[in-house]
């Protein structure tokens, strides 16, 4: 049996998941320059490619729910949003390459 191909996105997930990878690419940038204290483009883009997304669901959907809450509630929820969702897949994701480096 052939796996099932994902439902096409309506126009309105699509603008919101466009607004919510806006404030992806923003929040990844302000982590990555506090954090390294420079510009480090191969730890943003693990903070914002669609395979590290994928740890909770499709890209477009996760993208989406930020740009929701960034609409709703402004940009500080929007980033409590990726602390508190997004981050910890991202951490874990970070590990798991940590750990298969040294094996």
């Amino acid at each position: 049996m052939a796996a099932a191909t994902p439902a096409p996105y309506s126009a309105a997930e699509q603008e919101l998941a466009w607004i919510g990878d806006a404030v992806l690419a923003l929040w990844a940038r302000e982590r990555v320059l506090r954090e390294q204290g420079a510009i480090d483009t191969a730890a943003f883009l693990h903070l914002t490619a669609n395979s590290a997304l994928q740890g909770l669901a499709r890209p477009t959907r996760v993208e989406a729910e930020i740009g929701v809450v960034y609409r709703a509630e402004g940009l500080a929820a929007a980033f409590a949003h990726i602390e508190t969702r997004l981050l910890p897949v991202f951490q874990k994701q970070a590990a798991n390459r940590t750990r298969q480096r040294k094996a």
